[in-house]
């Protein structure tokens, strides 16, 4: 791997555990054990820094995504499995980390945001009409109003700091039941019965990694 690239996955890791605003780069440099200059002479600062890393969990984002679409069997798999994935991802962030970014790094903060709506929200849109089509989905749903209040869940998650108690439940909790929450509201007969199948998919999984 090269020193530009560890850099990045490195310092992603950090920002995810603490936050954008309190780790410095000094606490970067003594993490990955290299001196400051080493990092300057492949980041200009912190923000520049920030703003490659945030493009490159953007395009790993859309691979995601566009991975659960081709495992699926059907719309209702691809949300379980996009589920999974994000289950994975929050579970070791900090809820602070996408506060810090909208208040202390505009460019990056924006980039997310455009993703989220272009790319987050044509994947929406997309799956809604796949599961009107394999009969899972009901046929009365109003696309892009149902698309745009799914946006706005997502919002609530990442950015409304505060809005629940992440003491009691964690991001990657919330955001699991938020997602069942809203498949069952579009789900017909046939989509809640792989609801069910999923669900007892997921539990069987996480009892045998227990037992491991």
């Amino acid at each position: 791997m090269e020193v530009r690239d560890y850099i990045i996955n490195e310092a992603d890791k950090l920002f995810c555990q603490y936050g954008f605003k309190s780790v410095t780069m000094d606490d970067i440099a003594k993490h990955l054990g290299i001196s400051k200059k080493t990092i300057y002479q492949n980041f200009k600062d912190k923000n520049e820094l920030i703003n490659i890393l945030i493009k490159d969990r953007i395009v790993n984002q859309d691979l995601q995504m566009n991975d659960c679409f081709a495992k699926s069997e059907n719309a209702v798999q691809e949300l379980y499995l996009g589920m999974q994935d994000m289950d994975y991802f929050l579970a070791t962030m900090n809820p602070m980390l996408f506060y810090d970014l909208q208040k202390y790094h505009q460019e990056a903060w924006l980039k997310f945001v455009a993703f989220k709506e272009k790319e987050i929200g044509k994947k929406i849109i997309e799956n809604l009409e796949r599961g009107k089509k394999e009969g899972l989905y009901r046929q009365e749903l109003n696309v892009e109003i149902i698309a745009r209040m799914r946006l706005d869940q997502v919002d609530v998650v990442f950015t409304q700091n505060g809005h629940y108690d992440i003491k009691k439940n964690s991001l990657s909790n919330i955001m699991v039941e938020i997602t069942r929450h809203f498949l069952y509201g579009i789900c017909n007969n046939e989509g809640i019965k792989l609801i069910h199948k999923y669900d007892a998919e997921v539990l069987k999984l996480k009892d045998t990694e227990k037992s491991i």
